[in-house]
C-alpha cells in the first residue's frame, strides 16, 4: 500500500511570454504515493482556486504517456527523475517525504513560455510540415500486404515512430538541439518504401527549418537519449546525418 507523503512544491510562475517569472513554493500535505504527478498538480490547483488564487497552468491531454503534452521539468529532469516515462506516468511514490520538488517549463529558445509551465511547441509542427510526410494518392487504400516490408525494417521504423514529440530531448540538451526529434521523424520514413518520393529533400528541408526556428546544434552528449521517455536512440541522428549529406551530394 502506498504511503502518504508531505513535501514542498517549488513551481515556476510566469504570467506571459514577456513577463518576469519566479519560483513560488506550495506546501503539500498527505499526498498518496499512488497519486500521479499531474493528479497532484490538480489537487494543488483545486486548493488555489478555493483560496481565490490563480491556478498553475500546465499542459496535459491523454495522461496515458502517448500524446507528449505533459512537458514538465521535474527536479532537473525532463518528465522527472524516473527513466522511460512521461510526467503523467510519474507517481509520487518516487519522491521522498519532506523533500522539495522543483517544477519548471522546458527551457529552449524554440519553446517560448506561454504561461507558468506551458510552452509553445508549434515549432515541432512547423518542422513536420517542412518534410515529415509521404505522398498520398487518392482513392481506395492499398492492402496491408501490397508493399512487402521485412520485419527487421518494420520494427526499426516503428521504434523511430514511437517518438511522441514531447520536446524532452530539446529540454535535456545543453544546446537546445531538436536533432533527436527530427532524426526520428526522418528515420521512420527514410527506411520505408512509402517514404522514398520525398527522401532527397526531406532531411534538408527539416534540418533547415529546425535551424531557422532557433534550435541548437547536436554535439553528441547523448543527454537527449538518456532523458527520452520513449527511449529513442541517437542512431537516428547518425541516419539523419547520412540522409542530409547524401541529399547535399545529389544537389
Amino acid at each position: 500500500m502506498d504511503k502518504n507523503i508531505s513535501f514542498t512544491l517549488k513551481v515556476w510562475r510566469q504570467r506571459g511570454p514577456k513577463a518576469k517569472g519566479e519560483f513560488k513554493e506550495y506546501p503539500m500535505k498527505d499526498i498518496s504515493g499512488g497519486t500521479s504527478f499531474l493528479e497532484m498538480l490538480d489537487i494543488l490547483n483545486e486548493e488555489l482556486v478555493g483560496k481565490g488564487e490563480e491556478p498553475i497552468v500546465f499542459d496535459h491531454d491523454c495522461r496515458e504517456g502517448i500524446c507528449g503534452m505533459c512537458s514538465l521539468y521535474v527536479n532537473g529532469h525532463p518528465h522527472g527523475p524516473e527513466g522511460g516515462v512521461t510526467t503523467c506516468q510519474l507517481f509520487m511514490r518516487k519522491f521522498k517525504d519532506g523533500e522539495t520538488i522543483t517544477v519548471e517549463p522546458w527551457r529552449s529558445a524554440g519553446f517560448p513560455v506561454i504561461r507558468d509551465l506551458m510552452v509553445d511547441r508549434t515549432a515541432y509542427d512547423t518542422i513536420m510540415q517542412a518534410g515529415g510526410y509521404v505522398s498520398v494518392n487518392t482513392g481506395a487504400p492499398q492492402d496491408a500486404n501490397a508493399t512487402p516490408i521485412s520485419k527487421e525494417i518494420a520494427d526499426e521504423a516503428m521504434d523511430s515512430a514511437s517518438c511522441i514529440g514531447c520536446g524532452a530531448c530539446v529540454a535535456a540538451c545543453k544546446n537546445g538541439s531538436a536533432m533527436l526529434f527530427v532524426s526520428a521523424k526522418v528515420s521512420q520514413l527514410a527506411i520505408l518504401p512509402q517514404g522514398q518520393v520525398e527522401r532527397v529533400r526531406r532531411a534538408k528541408a527539416m534540418v533547415a527549418k529546425m535551424d531557422e526556428l532557433g534550435f541548437g546544434n547536436c554535439t553528441n552528449t547523448r543527454a537527449c537519449e538518456a532523458e527520452c521517455p520513449k527511449n529513442i536512440t541517437i542512431s537516428n541522428i547518425a541516419r539523419l546525418n547520412r540522409e542530409f549529406i547524401s541529399a547535399k551530394c545529389k544537389d
